[in-house]
């Protein structure tokens, strides 16, 4: 498994990480045997968040690293808050939605509640769960010190923020520097690379929707941890295997055989191929496609990167 730096920290983590999303529902010898099968497969960064399965994901995913026996220093756990959901999220404290929320309260009581479902004394990355435009600034830098002197969070991030919307919040920051923008990206994914080759131009694909992000994260030394990696459009699908896509699944296919992989294992070294220093998150709970998506002991060329990004109906300038 390849290995990157987080930002500008100093931990060493595997290039794909393990979203725990939908694990809420699995049995504890279903989850146990899917911790065991990531970390056998060279994962030790796992992502959940307050939100997910209601809280559920986190409490299951913390049972099974218990069940599992893993050593709490040799992987990393992150998660994430922010999003109020319309029936609420927080230890039915009767906080309903749906908005985002920065707020102090909300963000310490999300934490909180996290290690206890996570049966852990600290996070190593947090993440704040899109942006809240009604952000008080100096309230959130707040609730970061006190998290961060507490020892209940190691490092920050966000996710889904344009580039002046990081610079706003680390600037408040001051010297604790934000370490990753979680952000959709995949094949059929690629607005930030598109806007990019496409300057100049006058087509939809010179559109910049994200204000630079992809440079902007390599310039202050942000990983990028890349969602949804085999989706197209906005959870509309899967593109692998998808009637929809036959120019790109030929050529996922082609690659496949050449590397003696799964086709998910060329669409995550595609994203690795990047020199962005990204991590993929990958989400499935099925351990026999977890081992697929992570057989990287390969490396892709620029001209095969560069076909398979034609491939899924991109153009060059």
């Amino acid at each position: 498994m390849k290995t990157i730096q987080i930002g500008s920290t100093n931990l060493t983590s595997s290039a794909v990480a393990l979203g725990v999303m939908r694990i809420a529902d699995k049995t504890s010898e279903e989850a146990q045997k899917i911790v065991e099968t990531a970390l056998a497969s060279g994962i030790n960064f796992f992502d959940t968040a307050d939100i997910y399965g209601s809280g559920q994901s986190s409490i299951v995913f913390g049972q099974a690293l218990k069940d599992a026996g893993v050593k709490r220093d040799e992987i990393f756990i992150q998660s994430k808050a922010g999003i109020i959901l319309p029936n609420g999220q927080i230890n039915g404290d009767g906080e309903r939605g749906p908005r985002f929320d920065f707020s102090y309260d909300h963000l310490i009581a999300s934490v909180d509640i996290e290690l206890e479902r996570l049966q852990t004394d600290y996070l190593d990355t947090f993440l704040l769960h899109r942006p809240d435009t009604l952000v008080d600034i100096n309230e959130l830098a707040r609730a970061f010190t006190d998290l961060k002197t507490a020892g209940k969070v190691h490092h920050f991030g966000v996710s889904n923020m344009n580039p002046y919307q990081i610079a706003l919040i680390q600037n408040a920051l001051g010297e604790e520097k934000l370490q990753i923008d979680q952000l959709q990206f995949g094949i059929m994914h690629t607005n930030m690379i598109d806007s990019e080759l496409h300057v100049n131009m006058n087509d939809a694909a010179s559109v910049d929707h994200d204000g630079g992000i992809l440079s902007y994260t390599r310039l202050h030394n942000l990983t990028i941890q890349a969602w949804s990696p085999f989706q197209f459009g906005f959870f509309e699908g899967v593109f692998i295997d998808n009637e929809k896509f036959p120019e790109l699944n030929q050529t996922l296919k082609k690659l496949a055989s050449k590397y003696d992989v799964s086709k998910s294992a060329i669409a995550v070294a595609w994203i690795l191929h990047h020199p962005a220093n990204m991590q993929v998150i990958i989400g499935s709970m099925t351990p026999s496609r977890i081992i697929d998506m992570t057989k990287l002991d390969f490396q892709l060329t620029n001209q095969e990167w560069y076909d398979v990004y034609m491939a899924a109906g991109n153009t060059l300038p």
